[in-house]
């Protein structure tokens, strides 16, 4: 969330930046409306609170000089306790109140940084950067699912019949060629002071509520176990950002980088028959994920430092590839940047999203109360994340890239040693 004093002194500010991200500017007026009916009732609860002070007082002072059983006692104790009444109900509104300005709060999105263009949707995004040449093939393409298919190492008509649509198996080097994937990524970026680690992919709902994702039809996207109060993580950024809720972290620690495998689901509401083919846009996929905590001052240096790292995994690969930077009109809610790196489909003929880096800066921290300590003061940390490998996306390209004639496929030169051949052939 936004600090609450910044949205107070910025209310034109903070109602454009959420103009800017086709959010409407009106949940900046609903949040000041309701934070000051928490301070006009916080005012009465003092008085009141006062007013109770005073009663107790001088019920103590009648009892040590008249006893218990005189009367002036006993209608001073029967004030004090309406007084005491009154205290509590006016406590009970003020927490509803305090309550409700908060879930106002959380409805305002993150502030895009300075530099980010204003754009209305992702036609305005803009092309940063463009590297490699896409291969100019001498026979047709194939696509992916045809290809998994013809090696059969992809198998979405027996997932269906076991899961329903929108999933599929990896088989034989289809399995392998993941796992080469996610012990490359490992091995690349424990050397770059990554922390390894294996998330829950279930997590509490206000653990997802602290990383922001709730708001706005967030929910929708998600598989909700309300039986449990559990929700399974689309990314394991939604799992690695909690892991120090309410903490105080010491500077020298920082930056805190971890690098998190896991499975990933989600239910793609709202993309009914878009990309149903194959395994581009599944119900279920692993991820390797990148996430940084840093000292604010650090932040956007990290931010490029996490896009290089996603640069240079894909050119370890040899896959073409251009950067966009998002445009206001499609940051997510908690996001200040956002870099894509989308790569190049040739059965597509045309580049598509394989990875994203996004700074939230504080926006996270504040709801996850996690700071850090530097001599006598204590601040927020600035909070990102990055992809390493989205696996499934990752696999379609180095299948429709790395094809040959005969469909076999010819292993990247980074993954042979992880998968101890040339190329995957039909068996």
């Amino acid at each position: 969330m936004l600090d609450r004093k910044f949205v107070l002194q910025n209310i034109d500010k903070v109602k454009s930046a959420t103009k800017s991200k086709n959010e409407d500017p009106k949940l900046v007026d609903a949040f000041v409306k309701l934070d000051f009916l928490y301070k006009k009732l916080d005012a009465e609860y003092q008085k009141k609170h006062e007013i109770l002070s005073e009663s107790q007082k001088k019920t103590e002072k009648i009892l040590l000089e008249k006893g218990v059983d005189n009367e002036d006692v006993k209608k001073q104790i029967s004030q004090s306790k309406k007084f005491k009444e009154e205290e509590k109900g006016v406590w009970n509104k003020l927490q509803e109140a305090d309550l409700t300005r908060r879930k106002a709060l959380f409805e305002i999105p993150n502030i895009p940084a300075e530099d980010v263009k204003i754009g209305k949707d992702e036609s305005e995004n803009e092309e940063v950067k463009k590297w490699g040449d896409p291969k100019d093939f001498k026979f047709k393409v194939r696509d992916h699912l045809e290809i998994g298919q013809l090696l059969d190492i992809v198998d979405t008509e027996r997932a269906s019949k076991v899961s329903g649509s929108r999933f599929g198996y990896l088989k034989g080097d289809g399995a392998l060629l993941e796992l080469a994937l996610v012990n490359f990524a490992f091995s690349t970026l424990i050397k770059e002071g990554f922390i390894p680690v294996i998330p829950p992919t279930l997590i509490r709902r206000e653990s997802m509520e602290g990383m922001g994702y709730l708001e706005h039809g967030g929910e929708e996207d998600m598989y909700v176990l309300d039986k449990d109060g559990l929700i399974l993580v689309g990314t394991a950024e939604q799992s690695l950002g909690p892991m120090h809720m309410g903490e105080v972290l010491e500077v020298e620690k920082l930056p805190l980088r971890y690098a998190g495998f896991s499975s990933c689901f989600r239910r793609e509401a709202g993309s009914y028959g878009k990309d149903t083919r194959g395994i581009m846009r599944v119900h279920q996929f692993d991820k390797v994920e990148m996430f940084s905590i840093t000292k604010p001052s650090e932040s956007d240096r990290e931010h490029d430092f996490l896009l290089s790292l996603e640069e240079k995994f894909f050119q370890a690969l040899k896959i073409p590839y251009h950067i966009l930077k998002m445009c206001t009109g499609d940051l997510g809610h908690p996001a200040a940047r956002k870099y894509d790196i989308e790569a190049w489909f040739p059965s597509e003929k045309r580049y598509r999203e394989v990875t994203s880096a996004s700074t939230t800066t504080d926006y996270q921290s504040r709801r996850l109360r996690v700071k850090y300590k530097e001599g006598g003061t204590v601040n927020f940390v600035h909070m990102l994340n990055g992809t390493a490998f989205a696996i499934g996306r990752t696999l379609i390209a180095i299948l429709e890239n790395y094809q040959q004639e005969d469909g076999s496929v010819l292993i990247p030169d980074v993954l042979k040693p992880y998968l101890g051949k040339d190329k995957m052939e039909k068996s």
